[in-house]
């Protein structure tokens, strides 16, 4: 017996259609504030001379982490440099900070309010299984009828596609803190915001600094993506260069990209290693 099929496409369609006639100003509003801050944060990464900005990544890196970290640092950037995607890289990193930054505003007060009402982190999990399961092609399709080509889309499908991580991670973190605790700052009188900023997020800290750390290499996932719909930097090198063939250049365009993720592994886990410290 044959069942009609769905016109689950439809659907989706039809509901698309109707968010961008009836919610034009709001996308528009939205597009224009991270536009500001993708273009505020190339700015500043780009307002000083290349040998200059890696020096003080090479002094960040020294003062967060260890030696080894700042002379990869100080030999990866330079690299970048040398082959010329010095400022692609700053493009691409620019939306990958705007990502990430939109991530962690957007997911840790989720996270927080799932580890405090259970109905709602039972709604909010399948919702994330889904964006997380979803192929990260799908989310430049309504990304793009919304905000048009350029890296707007591409930041906002990097958040959905990102921003799962430190959801979950927050939530479990707070949910993992000892009950003890817990109720030892209920008996001295504690309010409900004394003992989140107080004592739970200080001992969820480890854990919630692991969801932005995975939610940071998965925002730098999407760069090579993002440049299918208008995002500039190296990810558009990368993909021009599939489309064409070149070999070489994928792999210097690659290898850039591929410095900028481990540094910035690098980096955020010694910050949250610093934080249990």
């Amino acid at each position: 017996m044959n069942f009609p099929k769905l016109p689950l496409g439809s659907w989706v369609e039809a509901l698309e259609d109707w968010l961008t006639t009836n919610f034009a100003p709001l996308f528009d509003a939205i597009k224009a504030v991270i536009g500001f801050m993708v273009g505020t944060i190339e700015s500043a990464l780009t307002a000083l001379p290349a040998l200059v900005l890696i020096l003080i990544i090479t002094a960040l890196a020294y003062w967060i982490g260890r030696w080894r970290i700042a002379l990869f640092a100080l030999i990866g950037l330079l690299l970048i440099d040398n082959l010329g995607f010095w400022e692609l890289s700053m493009q691409s990193l620019a939306l990958v900070l705007t990502a990430s930054i939109l991530s962690i505003v957007i997911g840790v007060p989720i996270g927080i309010l799932c580890s405090r009402n259970t109905l709602m982190q039972n709604i909010i999990t399948p919702v994330l299984d889904f964006m997380q399961t979803m192929p990260a092609f799908v989310y430049l399709l309504p990304a793009v009828s919304f905000f048009s080509l350029g890296v707007v889309p591409g930041v906002i499908a990097s958040v959905i596609f990102a921003i799962p991580p430190t959801i979950r991670l927050t939530n479990l973190g707070i949910r993992q803190v000892p009950e003890e605790l817990v109720e030892a700052a209920d008996a001295f009188g504690s309010t409900p915001a004394q003992k989140l900023f107080k004592l739970q997020l200080p001992i969820a800290m480890p854990t919630i600094m692991a969801g932005v750390n995975q939610t940071i290499m998965l925002s730098l996932s999407m760069v090579v993506i993002s440049s299918m719909i208008g995002a500039q930097g190296v990810g558009a090198h990368v993909y021009r260069a599939v489309t064409q063939a070149k070999t070489g250049i994928g792999f210097e365009a690659g290898i850039a990209i591929v410095i900028m993720a481990i540094l910035l592994d690098r980096l955020t886990q010694n910050i949250f290693k610093n934080k249990t410290n």
